[in-house]
């Protein structure tokens, strides 16, 4: 498994699953029409709490008549990350210092990414609940696959928050719709490839909580957040 996956590579679906980053940086290419009916179409596939689909996605591309919803968000998340934001050393590239530089970048460009998605909940498809996130949250991580498949990458993210009393009107949304996330896509910036996570054994257990479960182990040559 190698760090960085050429954008026409196609992963299987386990290795997808294994290689799939966050991605926050995204080169300026457009996605084609052929590409987000795909991506959309897979999201739309994933279950949902008695098979009601209540996810709704509001897709929205660079033009004119988006430029104020673009700048409103950017407005949002630089306000979320404001208490966060630090700035590195440019000759600091230790994790932490590339991390603070990538969320920086992110909260100041979100409003260029090429694709702005906004998966909706409709609370008046019945039993929807947004405490509920299981039957929205499957078909974000849907479209951060297929993503990922074709070449794209994008996170899920929710800080639009700081600003859904102003985006709401901008986007049209009726009383009974809610934004419970906003992913950004596009073309990345670098790649995807093996992600850092806590060690299996940290987090499986077997019969009682805290019981370790012996046959989990991470393959060879895994690597950890803390590495």
């Amino acid at each position: 498994m190698t760090d960085e996956v050429a954008p026409t590579d196609r992963p299987d679906l386990y290795e997808g699953l294994l290689t799939t980053r966050a991605i926050r940086r995204y080169l300026p290419d457009d996605i084609p029409e052929t590409d987000l009916n795909d991506l959309l179409f897979a999201a739309t596939r994933a279950p949902s709490g008695h098979n009601r689909q209540p996810f709704r996605f509001l897709v929205v591309r660079r033009s004119a008549a988006t430029a104020e919803v673009r700048a409103v968000l950017t407005r949002g998340y630089q306000a979320a990350w404001a208490s966060s934001r630090d700035e590195p050393a440019t000759d600091d590239t230790s994790r932490k210092a590339r991390m603070a530089r990538t969320m920086s970048h992110f909260v100041d460009h979100i409003g260029e990414a090429p694709v702005i998605v906004f998966a909706c909940l409709d609370q008046q498809v019945r039993h929807a609940d947004l405490s509920a996130g299981a039957s929205v949250f499957p078909a974000c991580q849907n479209l951060l696959l297929a993503a990922r498949a074709l070449g794209y990458g994008g996170v899920m993210t929710n800080w639009h928050q700081v600003v859904e009393d102003e985006l709401s009107p901008l986007l049209g949304l009726p009383d009974h719709v809610t934004i419970a996330a906003t992913i950004p896509l596009g073309r990345p910036v670098g790649g995807h490839g093996a992600v850092r996570r806590l060690p299996l054994p940290q987090l499986v257990f077997e019969d009682r909580w805290g019981e370790s479960a012996p046959w989990a182990a991470d393959p060879p040559g895994t690597r950890y957040t803390g590495g």
